[in-house]
Order: structure tokens, then C-alpha cells, then sequence
């Protein structure tokens, strides 16, 4: 790279993608302002059970693809502890008995499994990039949001454990609530590989945005908490980029870069309306990373609204093992011609992008998140994928079992007066505690 002393690459390095379960008290609540999937769907009926094979289906199937696959647990919901701490008392019941009479908002924001999202769970800087030579992981306080800033103490309790060997990672808690900070889904890093000392690209907004009939979207990504983030970890000022995003995405509803945006080593695959400069992000691309490779969506072909129905950019943008990349993309991706011709384009294409991959999470896509949602991806080393807790990490076996604890304990459907119900309450707690228990966590490290 240009004007800059490249560290030795780590020999080995390989990168796992840590998929969020989606919980049992999966519903449509509308709860997120700027995501059209989400409000579209509010008040509809919920599947957590179907929502949850989905996502588990995907994870076995970048096993088969011999990628390795780690996963994160759902929250416990309804959060009762968190009513407590708005006023709310008594027992478990009487709280969410409380709260559904008198502020039943509160409640459903209480109840939300939107942690499954764990591309928002924290950003991740790898041991090349950073000062210390540890991998680095700030827990996001998605404080824009109210139902997703209750996550951010039990997502940090959670990357804790997975990652607590300090030889190797350094966990950050989350930012305070007045910067907005998204996590990994406003984050990319691209390099010659994984285990290459790479640049590191923060997407953040730059204030209100007002949408064409007149709503005000958030941009929940403040530049602050990208360059607080930036410093935490260590990287030089060479190594990372603080760009914004495009104001025309956001008002279209991108409310995260990852809805338009996906990189991985040289590759950018992206919309061409992603940035609010995207002459300079291609700048920035082509002087700091070699062979740097723009794949890139005209907004004549492929439409800023065509892009988020489908989420084409949320897709996994993959190494394989054999060489090459593979997108994993929504099956809505391969239902819409005009998306999928452009594909086969990209497919024929003189790029590393030889394989397209179809995974149906269509539960999750109609709450407003797609494949590249639903993952966290760590860069790391032999040595420091031997120290993470290997609970956290799935083989078919794990999988079995999770499939089993799915199917026995995960509600069917969730209509949206069943929130009230205390047998649902009841319910999800006990799957969560039987996902736990099949897992070898207790509840108490959780």
C-alpha cells in the first residue's frame, strides 16, 4: 500500500462467521424506524420457529461449504430486568403483567429478539490492524434504537465469555448512548487476505434524513463513535478510513451500509448510490488496498429500491476454502430476474466472485435483516481460534442439537396480542434455558 510499512501476515489465518440464533420471542413489532421491511411487516404473524431453522439451515450451510461456523445466543426475553429498571416491580410475572397494561410499547421493545443481528453486535478489528497485536471487539450500544440499546450489556457478557482470553482479544464494552454506534453492519475491511494488515473503512452518517414522503430517518452511525472505535483498537491512521454514507440510501432505506454495501479481502461489492462520495471511497480503495477489485451495481440496472427489497448487497461475501468468493445471498436475491441477470453478469465477470449461494431466511428478511445481518465475522489465527470457548462454535453435531431444542421448545407462531400471554412468557424463557442447557452453558454465565 501507498506511503505504508506492511506487517508480516499471520500464516493460517481464517475468518469465522459467529451467527446470531434467532430467539424464541421472534415477532413483528415495527419497532425499527428507517427499516422498511420492518415497518411493511409490523403487526403481521411471527414464525420463531421457522425463523430459527432458517437461520440455523444457513449455518450448516457454510459448513458444508467448509467454512467454519460460530454462533451467538439468543437474549433473555421478555427483558423483565430491564422494565425493572423504568419503574416496573414484583415478581417476573407481575412486571410484564404490569407493563403490557400500562405501557405495552415498552413491553414489546422488552420482548424483541433483535440481537439475532449480530452483524450489530460489535465492530471487530483483527490482530494485523491493530497496535497490540490482539483482535479487537467494541460492543455496539445501538442506542439510536430503544429496543435494540437494551442488548448491549448482555452482547458484552456474552463476547466475554466467547473471547476471554486476553493473550489474544481485548473485548471493549459499549460507547456511551450519545454517540451512536451500529457495529460491524456500518464496517468493512478490505486487504490482500484475512491475515494481512488491512484497511479499515468506518460508514457513518451525518445527520436527519428526510425521506421522500416527508419521514425522518436517523443516521444511526455517528462519525464520533467510528473514530472512538478507530482509537479503542488501536489502528493507525493509515490503516482506517471514516467515510459517510450516502443520504439518498438512508432516506431509500438503508439504514445500515450493510443493506448496500459488502467487502471482503480486495473485493467491494456494492450500489453505486452506497456513499455520499463514492468517488473518493474508490480513491481511498485503489491507492491503500492492492489489487482492489470494485464490483459495483449501476443504479440504472439495479434500482437503490430494488437493492433493499431484496437485499443483494446484505448478502455474505465469502472466501472458500479451494480459492475464489462465494456470495451467500436471500433467496429474494435469485426470485427478482433483473437482480439475477445482473448476478449471472457479476458471475461471468473477470472478479474472485465465482459462486452464488441461495439461503432462505425469509423470516429474518421480513424483519428487516438478510444473511449479512445475521453474522459477526472474526479474522483470527490458529492459536486464537484454539482460545475461543468452544461452545461457541458449531459442528453437525451442535447442530443436531440445537435443531432438536428448536423444534421442541420454539413457539410456532407470535401474533402480536400473544406478548400479554404469560404462557408465552413462560415459553420462551424455558426455550432459551433448554438452547442453554443443550449447549453445556449455565444460566447464570449468560
Amino acid at each position: 500500500m501507498a506511503n505504508r510499512q506492511m506487517s508480516q501476515e499471520a500464516p493460517g489465518m481464517r475468518e469465522i462467521n459467529f451467527d446470531g440464533l434467532v430467539g424464541p420471542s421472534h415477532n413483528y413489532a415495527g419497532l425499527s424506524l428507517g427499516n422498511i421491511a420492518s415497518a411493511v411487516n409490523a403487526g403481521a404473524v411471527s414464525a420463531p420457529r421457522t425463523a430459527a431453522l432458517q437461520g440455523l439451515g444457513k449455518m450448516r450451510r457454510m459448513l458444508e461449504l467448509g467454512l467454519p461456523q460460530g454462533i451467538l445466543l439468543p437474549h433473555a426475553r421478555p427483558d423483565a430486568d430491564w422494565l425493572r429498571s423504568l419503574g416496573f416491580s414484583g415478581s417476573d410475572d407481575a412486571v410484564l403483567r404490569a407493563a403490557w397494561q400500562q405501557e405495552p410499547a415498552l413491553l414489546r421493545n422488552a420482548f424483541s429478539a433483535s440481537a439475532m443481528w449480530t452483524a450489530n453486535a460489535a465492530t471487530v478489528s483483527p490482530a494485523p490492524d491493530t497496535a497490540d497485536g490482539r483482535c479487537h471487539l467494541s460492543v455496539a450500544n445501538l442506542s439510536t434504537m430503544l429496543h435494540r440499546g437494551i442488548e448491549a450489556e448482555q452482547t458484552f457478557r456474552q463476547l466475554r465469555l466467547a473471547f476471554s482470553d486476553e493473550r489474544f482479544f481485548a473485548v471493549h464494552p459499549a460507547l456511551p448512548a450519545g454517540l451512536g454506534d451500529e457495529g460491524a453492519a456500518n464496517f468493512m475491511r478490505l486487504g490482500e487476505s484475512h491475515a494481512a494488515r488491512s484497511l479499515e473503512i468506518f460508514v457513518h452518517g451525518e445527520g436527519p434524513v428526510r425521506a421522500s414522503d416527508g419521514r425522518i430517518f436517523p443516521s444511526r452511525q455517528h462519525r464520533a463513535a467510528s473514530a472512538a472505535v478507530a482509537r479503542r483498537h488501536g489502528l493507525a491512521a493509515i490503516d482506517h478510513a471514516l467515510v459517510p454514507q450516502s443520504e439518498i440510501a438512508i432516506a431509500a432505506g438503508a439504514f445500515h451500509n450493510d443493506v448496500v454495501a459488502v467487502a471482503n479481502e480486495t473485493v467491494l461489492f456494492t450500489h453505486e448510490q452506497a456513499f455520499g462520495d463514492r468517488a473518493a471511497v474508490h480513491s481511498i480503495l485503489r491507492e491503500r488496498v492492492p489489487g482492489a477489485v470494485i464490483v459495483e451495481a449501476p443504479s440504472d440496472r439495479i434500482s437503490l429500491s430494488l437493492a433493499i427489497r431484496t437485499y443483494l448487497f446484505n448478502s455474505q461475501l465469502v472466501t472458500l476454502p479451494e480459492g475464489g468468493m462465494a456470495l451467500i445471498l436471500p433467496r429474494e436475491a435469485r426470485d427478482e430476474p433483473a437482480v439475477w441477470s445482473w448476478l449471472e453478469e457479476v458471475l461471468a465477470a473477470d472478479n474472485p466472485i465465482h459462486r452464488l449461494e441461495i439461503v432462505d431466511v425469509r423470516e429474518s428478511m421480513r424483519n428487516g435483516g438478510g444473511p449479512a445481518c445475521l453474522r459477526l465475522r472474526l479474522a483470527v489465527s490458529p492459536e486464537a481460534e484454539a482460545a475461543i470457548d468452544r461452545r461457541f462454535l458449531l459442528d453437525e453435531r451442535a447442530c443436531d442439537r440445537i435443531e432438536a431444542v428448536i423444534e421442541r421448545e420454539w413457539p410456532e407462531s407470535i401474533a402480536p396480542n400473544d406478548l400479554g400471554e404469560p404462557d408465552l412468557w413462560h415459553r420462551c424463557r424455558a426455550a432459551r434455558a433448554a438452547l442453554l442447557e443443550a449447549l453445556g452453558f449455565g444460566l447464570g454465565e449468560l
